[in-house]
């Protein structure tokens, strides 16, 4: 008992400072585990940092006023390229991969819970007629363009806590989707804790769990190293990260023609874009501002900012963010020893929590301050950063949505690939007979010119099937 109380004050030591001691209140109600555990839990949290995000510390960019000096970024417009040019950087990005310098980066710490699906996001049966994961389609994408570049391309794939052990589980119980051990590196990103809006106090989950939420995807930086994936990548001569997040099948991973003109440019960051459909599409806005790249979030932007246009008409910030990128890996290096690469945004969150009464809290509006940062904010420091247009139904069909909304559902995004293997099939001079249905596996084909190697002009699909 003597050790308990002990421990308690050195816990009020750590926590008076900052007026934190609530986090006691039910101490005497605990288990020596539940005592351990949110004493672990207290330790880990820096409530300096906290404080000072709390009291609005630690500088927000005025993007409203920012947004008004801002340009569009440097861009290579594929539909505006010469064949010559782009088949440079074909050849280049190709050269790359069989060097063994590029491997692959995922973001997978999300639920799916909006989806009415219980497991990770990740594991979400998407594919149209097979049923694949998310996940299972983006491993077999990997494993295909290592296969046809004859190297290994190690997967660097990020979880959260909340979705860690489920997606350790369905790996080991797919044997990786057929990826080897040394190819497939998981890490679990870090947490951050949530504050009173009034007041900063840190709230709990539990009367022995602190409310902690992953630290958003910029917590890439900081879980690469704490989790040694950044090692791996040294040890295996991995120069280039291309980076995307796990909602998105149609991401056209190791895509040469990105990787290549990411190389030409010597850039340290090349995103790829599409073109807005109108000014008031809710997507991120690459602009450069000051000289620098940065993405403005459509929520910043004033709508008359949105609207303006260029001399011939057309949008003046016209560049989506998709969250799809390629990272030189001295990037990630360099920003590990300057912390303030990555500052932390500050959002106005529903929060259940439990009350100073010991009830549990379900609040109706925002309640709470979530921190966390964004890997996009990495962008100010790099180097030559570029971005590169592709078409939407290239490279885009997020799923965020349950059926029922307008766009992002399963359904839609099934639609989005099917459409996709429909056009490979018949640009390769395919029948696909209408209201035929064809999926195409990553391991047959990962675009139309694959498709165009392997079936037959004037081969016809008579009834919907899954080609692997």
């Amino acid at each position: 008992m003597a050790k308990q109380s002990i421990e308690k004050q050195d816990l009020v030591d750590r926590l008076k400072p900052f007026g934190q001691e609530h986090l006691l209140d039910f101490w005497e109600e605990l288990s020596s585990s539940q005592r351990q555990a949110l004493a672990q839990q207290i330790e880990a949290v820096d409530l300096g940092q906290i404080d000072s995000l709390f009291r609005g510390e630690v500088d927000q960019p005025d993007w409203a006023e920012l947004s008004r000096i801002a340009e569009p970024p440097p861009a290579v417009r594929l539909h505006e390229q010469t064949g010559t040019r782009n088949q440079a950087a074909i050849d280049r990005g190709i050269e790359a991969l069989r060097a063994g310098k590029v491997g692959v980066m995922i973001t997978a710490g999300g639920q799916g819970s909006r989806l009415g699906f219980e497991l990770p996001k990740s594991l979400y049966p998407i594919g149209p007629i097979s049923s694949a994961s998310l996940l299972q389609i983006h491993i077999e994408k990997i494993r295909a363009s290592a296969q046809r570049y004859g190297v290994a391309i190690p997967l660097y794939l990020m979880t959260s806590p909340a979705t860690h052990d489920d997606t350790i589980r369905f790996l080991d119980e797919n044997d990786r989707f057929g990826l080897s051990a040394d190819d497939l590196f998981v890490f679990c990103q870090g947490t951050m804790p949530s504050v009173d809006i009034e007041t900063g106090k840190l709230l709990l989950a539990e009367k022995d769990q602190l409310f902690l939420s992953p630290d958003g995807h910029g917590g890439t930086v900081a879980a690469l190293d704490k989790s040694a994936a950044l090692k791996h990548m040294q040890s295996r001569a991995i120069d280039q990260l291309f980076y995307l997040q796990i909602d998105n099948p149609l991401v056209p991973i190791c895509d040469p023609l990105l990787i290549g003109h990411h190389l030409l440019a010597k850039s340290e960051l090349t995103s790829l874009t599409v073109q807005k459909k109108h000014a008031m599409e809710k997507w991120g806005n690459f602009a450069m501002i000051d000289g620098h790249m940065h993405v403005i979030e459509y929520s910043d932007l004033p709508d008359e900012v949105a609207k303006l246009c260029d001399a011939e008409g057309k949008l003046k910030l016209w560049a989506g963010s998709l969250a799809i990128h390629v990272f030189e890996r001295s990037l990630f290096e360099r920003a590990l020893q300057k912390t303030d690469m990555l500052p932390f945004h500050v959002a106005r969150k529903k929060v259940p929590f439990i009350a100073a009464d010991g009830s549990q809290m379900t609040p109706d509006m925002p309640n709470a301050l979530k921190f966390e940062r964004f890997i996009f904010d990495l962008l100010p420091a790099a180097e030559r950063p570029l971005v590169v247009e592709y078409r939407e139904e290239e490279c885009f069909a997020p799923l965020k949505n349950a059926p029922g909304a307008e766009i992002d559902t399963p359904e839609y995004v099934q639609q989005m690939m099917l459409d996709q293997h429909r056009h490979w099939l018949t640009a390769a001079g395919a029948v696909v007979a209408p209201g035929v249905d064809v999926e195409i596996s990553p391991l047959f084909a990962v675009d139309a010119e694959q498709v165009a190697e392997r079936i037959k002009p004037g081969q016809r699909y008579d009834k919907s099937q899954y080609l692997t």
